[in-house]
C-alpha cells in the first residue's frame, strides 16, 4: 500500500514532471540573491560544513521571547534552549556558513518535493494547535540560486520537484522555529525544502526518496559554491499531552511521555553517539515505528544522506521533552573543516 502513488526515483515519468534549469552551475561571479559569502567561487568548491537535528517546538520559541513572536512568556525548558545557544555558538565560528538549508516536517506536500524560491518571504506564521504560542512575524533572505540549484539536482535524479514561487505563502512553523532557533539575527540567507508525505504516507518508514534529496541537495551545495549548514527539524519521539496546563511554560508538568518513549529515545542517541550514523539507516525506522518519530518525515535521513553518512559520532548538545515529546539538539561536522 505504501508505494500506491510512489514515484519510483528515475522514472521518465518522474523527470517530466517539471522543467528543471538548462544548468545547474552558476555563472562565473555572479553573486547569489543575499550577497555576501561564496559569489564567485569555482563549481565544486562548496561544501556542507555541518548538519543539526534542530528540532522545532513551538515552545521553545515563546520561551525565548524574541521580539517577532506576539505571546510572551517566564521562561521555560531552559535546556534545550541551551543547546541551541551552543549551536549557534559553533556557526558563528571560523567555518560560519554561507547559507542554512532546512528541511521541515510542517511544509507538507502531497506531491512532490517543493523548494522555496521566493526572494524575500515575509509574513507571520501561526502555529494551528498552539496559536497562543506562536504567532511570530518573519522576514527573510532566499537564496535563490541555491534553491534552482536543488530542484535541478534533484529533478535529474527522478524526484517529483517543484518551485515555490507564490511571493504571500505562508511559512510553516517548523520551518521557522528552526530558522529562528539556529540564527535568531536572520541575518544568514535561507533554502526551504518541503515534506513530501506520499512516499511514506502510507507505510512506517519510507525514507529511501529522502536520501536521493540528500544526495541531490549536496551536489547543488557543491556546485554553487557554498558553504552550508543543515538543518533537520524534526523532533525524536512523538507521542504528546492533549491538555495543556493553564501555564504552558509549568515545569512541574514536563516529562517523557512515557518510559518506553524515553528509552527509545536514549536507544536512538545512544547510537548516534557512538556512532557511525550508517547504523542509523537501520534503527531510525525501527524508532519511528516504536515512538510515532516525527522522523518519519524524513528531515534527519535527508541530513545524513547529505553528509554522506558520516563515519563519526555525532555531538548531542541537549536532549528534552516538549509537552512529552522527546527532542534533541545533535551536531555531525565535516572533519575536513
Amino acid at each position: 500500500m505504501s508505494r500506491v502513488f510512489h514515484v519510483p526515483a528515475g522514472t521518465s515519468a518522474s523527470r517530466a514532471r517539471r522543467a528543471g534549469p538548462a544548468t545547474t552551475s552558476p555563472a562565473p561571479n555572479v553573486s547569489f540573491v543575499c550577497g555576501a559569502g561564496s559569489a564567485g567561487r569555482g563549481s565544486a568548491s562548496g561544501r556542507i560544513v555541518a548538519g543539526y537535528l534542530a528540532p522545532h517546538p513551538p515552545h521553545l520559541i515563546y520561551a525565548d521571547n524574541p521580539e517577532q513572536n506576539e505571546p510572551r512568556s517566564r521562561g521555560g525548558w531552559e535546556v534545550l534552549r541551551w543547546g541551541y545557544e551552543e549551536l549557534r555558538r559553533r556557526i558563528a565560528g571560523p567555518n560560519r556558513p554561507d547559507v542554512l538549508v532546512v528541511h521541515a516536517p510542517h511544509w507538507i506536500t502531497m506531491v512532490g518535493h517543493h523548494v522555496n524560491c521566493v526572494p524575500n518571504p515575509r509574513g507571520i506564521s501561526v502555529e494551528p494547535i498552539f496559536p497562543n504560542l506562536f504567532r511570530y512575524h518573519y522576514d527573510f533572505r532566499t537564496d535563490v540560486e541555491l534553491a534552482e540549484s536543488i530542484l535541478a539536482e534533484a529533478d535529474g535524479l527522478g524526484l517529483v520537484t517543484s518551485a515555490m514561487r507564490e511571493p504571500d505563502v505562508r511559512v510553516d512553523y517548523a520551518t521557522i522555529g528552526a530558522l529562528h532557533l539556529a540564527n535568531p539575527a536572520w541575518d544568514l540567507p535561507v533554502v526551504s525544502i518541503s515534506a513530501n508525505n506520499n512516499p511514506y504516507f502510507y507505510s512506517d518508514a519510507a525514507l529511501d526518496e529522502m536520501e536521493v534529496l540528500g544526495e541531490a541537495t549536496r551536489r547543488a551545495i557543491e556546485k554553487t559554491g557554498r558553504n552550508a549548514v543543515l538543518l533537520a527539524s524534526n523532533s525524536l519521539s512523538h507521542l504528546h499531552w492533549d491538555v495543556e496546563p493553564d501555564l504552558p511554560e509549568d515545569m512541574s508538568r514536563e516529562h517523557a511521555y512515557n518510559q518506553h518513549q524515553y528509552e527509545w529515545d536514549m536507544r536512538l542517541l545512544s547510537a548516534i553517539r557512538e556512532g557511525p550514523t550508517s547504523r542509523l539507516r537501520e534503527l531510525v525506522p525501527r524508532h519511528i515505528e516504536e515512538t510515532s518519530s516525527e522522523t518519519k518525515a524524513g528531515s534527519l535521513s535527508w541530513l545524513l544522506s547529505a553528509m554522506r553518512w558520516p563515519d563519526v559520532p555525532g555531538d548531542v548538545l541537549a536532549y528534552g521533552t516538549v509537552i512529552g515529546t522527546g527532542n534533541a539538539v545533535v551536531e555531525w561536522t565535516d572533519r575536513r573543516a
